[in-house]
């Protein structure tokens, strides 16, 4: 039993050890190539490797271990900024910077509105009993997957897609079922099965590993007083991350939390014996009732818990 728990253990320390290291590694690969370029060439390595050999192998296997060492390191310290950078992505900035924020969420709000009536019209072509063509169902799908990426109601808008990409996805379940994600998610996460956990898991680290490229890429252009083209690349790795691969993983990443709220919410009624809604339309004020009695609790004689299993 130790022995298949420490090779877990070590597995996993493995993956995570690559998840961070690796876009270290490629960074610092960069720089290298940076440095070499800016002192004429790849024969400009010969001195040190020249120097290296000269010394013993414990030396050599000291100095390499330093350098990975140094590698790895650089990669936890980023790998760390994922949480606090994703929050700047999403327009929680700080407060001096209010009017910017409520000027873009209120701008992206509006272009929201905007697309309603098209929505709209485009629903009514595809809805049974109509029989809409391939250009109808082109214009309906750009417009839902434009609706679904942003959140119902104007008040709840953040200055940026990507913020409004997870706000949406916040914003659904509450919409649905009147179930707070932000204040259930710590009571359903314990109670997910393990594979949705997992999935879980696997699109948040896809979700922060997409962040920290783009502080890698930022990065990058500090090796511009040794070539002038870390500028461009740098600013184009970042750039692709923000706009392309960040808004797609997180996406991904909150389609399946609500998707965790539709197939598993019935666990929050059951383990807490509170009574299940009898239909859609009860079930949005029930899960308003839950959610209020798990975040300030209660004295209320209703609803009557149902009995243990």
């Amino acid at each position: 039993m130790l022995t298949a728990f420490w090779e877990a253990a070590g597995g996993k320390l493995a993956d995570r050890w690559a998840a961070v290291s690796i876009p270290a590694l490629m960074f610092w690969l960069g720089g290298l190539a940076a440095w070499t370029y800016h002192h004429g060439g790849l024969h400009t390595l010969s001195t040190h490797t020249t120097w290296l050999d000269r010394h013993s192998t414990a030396t050599q296997t000291a100095v390499i271990v330093t350098v990975l060492l140094a590698v790895a390191t650089s990669g936890v310290v980023v790998a760390h900024t994922a949480t606090p950078v994703l929050r700047l992505l999403e327009g929680y900035w700080p407060a001096w910077a209010d009017p910017l924020r409520h000027r873009l969420a209120g701008w992206l709000a509006t272009r929201a509105d905007a697309d309603a009536g098209e929505w709209q019209t485009a629903y009514d072509r595809v809805r049974p009993p109509a029989t809409p063509d391939a250009a109808e169902l082109a214009a309906y799908t750009r417009l839902e997957r434009r609706r679904r990426r942003r959140p119902a109601a104007a008040g709840y808008f953040l200055p940026t897609p990507i913020g409004n990409i997870l706000r949406a996805a916040e914003r659904r379940p509450v919409d649905k079922y009147g179930l707070d994600t932000v204040v259930l998610w710590p009571r359903l996460w314990p109670a997910l099965p393990e594979t949705t956990r997992a999935d879980l898991l696997a699109a948040r680290a896809g979700l922060d590993a997409a962040v920290t490229a783009a502080v890698w890429g930022l990065l990058f252009c500090a090796f511009a007083p040794l070539t002038l083209l870390a500028v461009p690349a740098g600013l184009a790795v970042a750039a692709v991350a923000v706009v392309l691969v960040v808004p797609a993983r997180a996406q991904l990443f909150g389609d399946l939390v609500e998707a965790a709220y539709d197939q598993h919410r019935t666990v929050l009624y059951q383990q807490l014996r509170w009574p299940l809604p009898a239909n859609p339309a009860q079930e949005r004020e029930a899960g308003r009732r839950l959610t209020e009695y798990l975040w300030r609790g209660s004295d209320e004689d209703t609803p009557t818990f149902a009995p243990p299993p």
